[in-house]
């Protein structure tokens, strides 16, 4: 997948920009706060049809306007092209256009511009709770499988309707049968997204020590733990046992909105023992890995690759390697911040091919 041209209206500080873009490597360089992160976030948006730093769609629109647009012109490997319009008016639902025709569901649109981004937001990955990490898993998985998609809308439903009746008062009693409608949706729909997230994590492991061993020069030792209740047994059978302890608190303590994605390093947890540069090449390998993963699954397609400011905490020596890296021809069509022209500088000398730079200043973008 190949991203020729974006048009950006109203997008956070960014009035009006059109930008046309190389294949192989497009830099954006300035200084903190000027905008190069939206430019990344304009892109992200029109993939996942949500920025990356917010869940709130209104943030996105530029201060004192009333809507914002973005459109991106893309071409697939075969040649065959795609126009992403996606159009949002302060109070109102987004719209999300696929060529001339809006999408029934947005949920739909997934999948068909894969993208990774790496961020220095990413770091909640390490430090925040673990509906971060579950957060991570089902991004990736839900690019190449719809299906899996559908069973977490399903799975969450249940969980939600299962959530009301454990709140319910105890004064009014609720039939059992009524409580395990859902809990039966739950079980069903959680094993299926157990099952997805099992086969991800498994596959994802040995690339991601690989280029984690690659950055490193192969001198930690790390790893990924998927954990879940499905791994205790029957889920079904959780949920009507534990039916009690979920009414006393009032929500549901079992079922896979609850799994985690443990991060270890030398057997201990990063975000107890690691530190910053050992966090960052974690973040970092994670993200090349998925990158690698899902180049090789779902339509096969080589997705769009976004480096915002992944320099940052470390040491000289592994910016040496993630150059080396980035630079080598593995990763398609690269998008990269940076507040350094020299970092910029050395990928651009270690790589063949077009490239472009764009300067960032105050919102506005310049060749």
């Amino acid at each position: 997948m190949r991203l020729d041209k974006l048009t950006i209206f109203n997008y956070k500080n960014i009035s009006e920009a059109e930008l046309h873009f190389s294949p192989k490597l497009n830099c954006f360089i300035g200084n903190n706060g000027e905008g190069k992160t939206n430019v990344l976030d304009a892109i992200h948006f029109l993939s996942f049809c949500r920025s990356y730093s917010s869940s709130i769609d209104a943030l996105c629109v530029r201060h004192g306007e009333e809507f914002m647009s973005l459109q991106g012109l893309y071409e697939h490997e075969d040649g065959t092209e795609e126009d992403i319009h996606i159009g949002l008016k302060v109070g109102q639902k987004k719209v999300v256009r696929r060529g001339k025709k809006a999408y029934r569901r947005i949920a739909e649109h997934i999948g068909l511009i894969p993208l990774v981004m790496v961020s220095p937001a990413d770091q909640v990955l390490v430090s925040g709770g673990s509906e971060e990490r579950r957060r991570f898993m089902d991004m990736v998985i839900c690019q190449y499988d719809p299906a899996y998609t559908e069973s977490l809308l399903r799975y969450n439903k249940a969980l939600q309707h299962r959530n009301v009746l454990l709140k319910q008062d105890e004064e009014t009693p609720i039939d059992p049968e009524i409580f395990l409608i859902f809990e039966e949706q739950m079980a069903h729909e959680g094993e299926y997204i157990y099952r997805k997230r099992s086969e991800f994590i498994s596959e994802l492991i040995p690339v991601f020590q690989q280029f984690f061993d690659e950055i490193s020069d192969g001198h930690e030792q790390v790893e990924l733990r998927y954990v879940s209740h499905c791994q205790r047994g029957p889920l079904l059978e959780q949920l009507t046992s534990q039916r009690f302890k979920d009414k006393a608190v009032g929500y549901s303590l079992h079922g896979t909105h609850k799994d985690d994605l443990e991060m270890l390093q030398g057997g201990y947890l990063v975000r107890r023992e690691g530190s910053q540069g050992q966090s960052k090449t974690f973040l970092v390998a994670l993200k090349l890995a998925q990158f690698d993963f899902l180049s090789r699954t779902g339509s096969n397609t080589t997705p769009l690759l976004l480096l915002d400011d992944i320099f940052d905490k470390l040491d000289a020596n592994r910016v040496e390697r993630i150059v080396k890296l980035v630079g080598g021809g593995r990763f398609g069509q690269i998008f990269i911040t940076d507040t350094n022209r020299e970092h910029l500088d050395a990928i651009l000398a270690s790589m063949d091919g077009d490239n472009r730079m764009f300067y960032v200043e105050r919102g506005e973008i310049r060749a």
